[in-house]
């Protein structure tokens, strides 16, 4: 199962007979003190700085969040929304919590952009599956309602039929094009999470086919060596049908880990890739 998403002049295909997807996470004001006061007072200037980085990292797509308390989420989201497509031809993942932001954010979109996120509870299904369905978007779906974050493989997957069934059955959105997120959880906190999101991973591949997305590094929050910890949960996710994450795309580490998962997986015809990247940094070295 496919999911396609395009710039005005570039497609990005997400499949498990596909490279694995890197959506680079860095556009985002979360933890940026700096970031987020540059863009309270309307400042977008970093945002040419991390577009740069990430592509040159190896991303296939890039997340656009825009959330800052204080700030106009709605007008700020449009404008990142133009000046990172001014950029660079990579796809866009529109990244908000309101409403608002996500549809002004999709009405300057060129292309098919995914859509980061909507959750089980119904008041947002109602609330964004018709914008998606409007704008011809992809979208991110999340396996939790208003009652729970799931402990369990099981009850994740009794949401994600739940999403799926609103979705493609209720709004009319392909299947193909409802991506869903397992529940990345931080590993420090429980160390039995990990275990539970990539039997999620599993069942969700069995069941439905569709592809995965997830925030990579939620697994390794609060630990040290983050870098090595996401580069091995994200190959053993590969493994069990994970097929994108949300990630640090500047990270050689965790790529490297992605890229090699895609050669030992046989979604690397010859090694192609794999061998392209390293002669490319040797020549850079």
């Amino acid at each position: 199962m496919h999911t396609v998403l395009g710039s005005a002049s570039t497609k990005v295909v997400i499949g498990d007979d596909q490279p694995f997807c890197v959506i680079g996470e860095r556009i985002n004001p979360t933890g940026r003190k700096k970031f987020q006061e540059q863009l309270r007072a309307g400042d977008l200037s970093q945002i040419e700085a991390d577009v740069a980085a990430q592509v040159e990292g190896g991303a296939h797509v890039l997340d656009v969040n825009m959330g800052v308390p204080l700030a106009d989420e709605v007008d700020l989201l449009s404008r990142a929304v133009r000046l990172a497509q001014s950029l660079t031809d990579l796809p866009l993942c529109i990244d908000s919590s309101v409403v608002e932001a996500l549809d002004a954010g999709l009405a300057v979109y060129q292309g098919k952009a995914l859509v980061n996120s909507v959750t089980a509870e119904d008041e947002r299904l109602d609330a964004i599956l018709p914008l998606v369905k409007r704008y011809g978007a992809a979208v991110i779906a999340l396996p939790n309602d208003e009652d729970e974050i799931p402990m369990s493989a099981d009850r994740r997957l009794e949401l994600t039929d739940k999403i799926i069934d609103t979705a493609a059955g209720v709004h009319g959105i392909p299947i193909e094009d409802i991506v869903i997120d397992p529940l990345a959880m931080p590993i420090g906190a429980d160390t039995s999470v990990v275990g539970v999101t990539l039997e999620t991973i599993s069942k969700i591949r069995a069941a439905y086919g569709v592809n995965m997305t997830l925030g990579a590094s939620n697994v390794s929050f609060g630990m040290p060596g983050r870098h090595t910890i996401g580069a091995a949960f994200l190959a053993m996710a590969a493994k069990c049908g994970l097929t994108s994450a949300i990630m640090d795309a500047r990270s050689p580490q965790i790529v490297e880990a992605v890229r090699a998962a895609d050669l030992l997986l046989g979604n690397d015809a010859w090694g192609a890739n794999w061998i392209a990247a390293h002669r490319a940094k040797q020549a850079a070295g």
